[in-house]
Order: C-alpha cells, then structure tokens, then sequence
C-alpha cells in the first residue's frame, strides 16, 4: 500500500491534534509532521523532499497560507496543497486556486469527505466539492462584472482612495479638477452600491479591485 505522507499546517494545536487522531485510522496516510505557522512549513519540506500533502490553513502567523502557496511554487516541490479553513467565501476560494491549491476544505468537514479529497489529490487530481466550486464561480462573476463597469479612470480613482489620498490630492496627481475626482468617485460608489469610503474600500478588497 502507497503510504501518503503528510504535514498538518495551522496554529491551533487542538485542531492539529484532532486532524492527527483522526487520520490515524487510515492506513494509507502518514502524518509526517505539524507545524504551527507557514514558516515552520517550509522549514520542513526543505528538511524532507518527499512530503506529498499540506493540509494547509490560510490564517497562520510569520507566513499565512497565501504566502506558502506562493512559495510551493516557487520552490517546485511535488507537495500538494490542500487548503482546510473557516473562510468560506468565494474570495478566499478564488484566489487559492489561482494560487495552485489542490482543494479546499472547510474545518467543518467530515472525516470522510477529507480522506477523499486527501486520496483524489495525491493521484494528482484537483478537487473542490460542488458547494466550494459554487461560491467561487459566483465570486468571480461578481468580480468579472464589478471590473467591466468600472471605466479605465474610475478603477484609477480607486486606487489612490484606497492609499488613503485626498480628493485634492487625487485631483493633483491626475491633473483635473477636485470636481471631477468627485464625480467619479460618486459613480465608483453606485456602480458598487456602496454608500461610503469604508464600504467601498471593503467590497473593493473583497471582489479584489484594490
């Protein structure tokens, strides 16, 4: 039998030590080790080339789980990741796929939809369960919308709103008047039916504008 050896990344010791308990009732799957944070992760695939899974949380300290996707690819290692959070929204689901994960549990997951996942993507097969593919297909046509009704110089504003720059400060940047920046600053917020800076610059990151 093809043992598939494991590392378990994520900062809460209880739920590492439940993840651990529980795949000690498969025969196929070894965990190696489990790590507290991203750093300690890459640390331990550096030590060991042959892991072939990260159970991997996206919240971590000194590295989250972003930055060790990125890393995965960077170091072209054959470990798969697996991302298992609280985070369910299509956000977080989009920009891990985009970022090379495997699949994507969330921490309510039961013990027999993650021993699937675990074996489907060692035989180097991606999965996302029909409820996970559905919120990040739905994010990402949000997304596609909120990108195309917003002209080229709106998506300009934007962005200097987003580091915080003032109307005056935007107007002499873009060489126009404060007049204007206002009014595309008014279109920005009902095109993304916002009624605020704060809100805008919310749903903004959310739908990854900024």
């Amino acid at each position: 039998m093809t043992q598939i050896k494991l590392i378990i990344a994520d900062d809460h010791e209880l739920f590492r030590n439940g993840l651990i308990e529980l795949l000690k009732k498969y025969d196929d799957v070894s965990v190696v080790k489990s790590v507290a944070d991203g750093k300690e992760f890459i640390e331990a695939i550096n030590e060991d080339d042959d892991i072939d899974i990260v159970l991997l949380d996206i919240t971590m300290p000194n590295m989250d789980g972003f930055q060790v996707l990125k890393e995965i690819k960077d170091l072209n290692t054959k470990v798969k990741p697996i991302i298992i959070s609280m985070h369910n929204d299509g956000n977080y689901i989009a920009k891990c796929a985009k970022s090379g994960a495997y699949g994507y549990l969330l921490k309510n997951t039961d013990q027999e939809e993650l021993i699937k996942v675990i074996r489907i993507v060692h035989q180097g097969k991606k999965y996302f369960s029909p409820a996970i593919t559905e919120k990040m297909i739905n994010f990402m046509s949000v997304q596609n919308v909120s990108e195309n009704i917003l002209s080229k110089k709106e998506k300009e504003v934007l962005g200097l709103i987003a580091e915080g720059l003032t109307t005056k400060e935007i107007a002499a940047q873009l060489f126009v008047s404060s007049r204007t920046i206002e009014t595309h600053r008014a279109n920005v917020l009902k095109k993304l039916e916002v009624k605020n800076t704060a809100e805008l610059i919310k749903k903004a990151t959310l739908l990854n504008l900024i």
